[in-house]
């Protein structure tokens, strides 16, 4: 999948970030996400689900940019090179990341194999993953909590929103695709929610036990930044529990599939017992 393939733009230096970008695109897995869950559903890969997921992924890739700037997170590495912003300057990697986040919407509307109906869903659902009670909100509880210690509920609630939120959209948007049961979709939203607090817990871990190289970003940032993790607050060890048990309740979110959904069962797994 090459999301960001259909981009261009007139201004010759946005245009170069975007390519700085697109060399990079990182383990898409958000995406992967989307098409497993529509294609466990049709029973087929679906070309609305693909485009979906690149729409996703420059949701995700802009949360990025904009994350890693100096008032954010302020980070110099990203996906194994310079974060935008050292790329290039903070008013390109601003920029760039509003343009990216109305160019997956703009995808969205764009994708011909749905109806003006799924279309309109799955931008509802999109639009609030990344809005003020998503990732931004997620995002926002994030930095207020640095410098100080919190209960893991608190945890929950902002890696919920911050990373959580998108993550579930990915494979609500991929039952929409495929017009799942309202059963179904509950299923597939419920796996997604567990597993993407799973896939954060790793990323406490792998902060602390990982090494930049490896990881492709800057590794022990968490603990410099004084931020609460789950590894300040349950430990190394219990860490990774609660990893292996938001896994098994995302994979028994799954059980009414039966085999057909082995494949999403497998990714769920790569999320969370990866090493990047």
């Amino acid at each position: 999948m090459e999301p960001f393939a259909w981009l261009d733009c007139p201004d010759p230096r946005l245009g170069e970030a975007l390519a700085y970008l697109a060399e990079r695109p990182g383990k898409q897995l958000r995406s992967r996400l989307t098409a497993l869950c529509a294609e466990l559903i049709a029973g087929k890969p679906l070309a609305s689900a693909d485009a979906a997921g690149e729409a996703i992924e420059l949701l995700h890739t802009y949360s990025l940019v904009h994350d890693d700037l100096p008032a954010m997170d302020d980070d110099d590495l990203r996906r194994g090179q310079p974060t935008l912003h050292r790329a290039f300057d903070e008013a390109t990697a601003i920029l760039a990341g509003d343009g990216l986040q109305a160019a997956a919407f703009q995808r969205l509307a764009e994708i011909e194999e749905l109806s003006a109906e799924q279309r309109l869903d799955i931008i509802q659902v999109l639009s609030a993953a990344v809005g003020f009670h998503g990732m931004v909100g997620g995002q926002a509880l994030d930095l207020a909590a640095e410098h100080q210690s919190v209960s893991v509920d608190a945890l929950r609630e902002i890696h919920h929103l911050k990373t959580g939120a998108l993550i579930a959209a990915a494979a609500e948007a991929g039952a929409i695709c495929a017009n799942a049961s309202t059963v179904q979709r509950a299923a597939l939203v419920v796996f997604a929610k567990a597993i993407g607090l799973a896939f954060q817990v790793t990323d406490d871990v792998l902060d602390v036990t990982g090494d930049s190289a490896s990881l492709g970003k800057t590794a022990g940032k968490d603990a410099r930044a004084e931020k609460s993790t789950y590894v300040s607050t349950l430990g190394l060890t219990g860490a990774k529990e609660e990893a292996d048990r938001l896994l098994n309740e995302a994979l028994e979110a799954l059980s009414i599939f039966g085999s057909e959904a082995d494949p999403l069962r497998g990714l769920a797994r790569q999320m969370v017992h990866r090493n990047t």
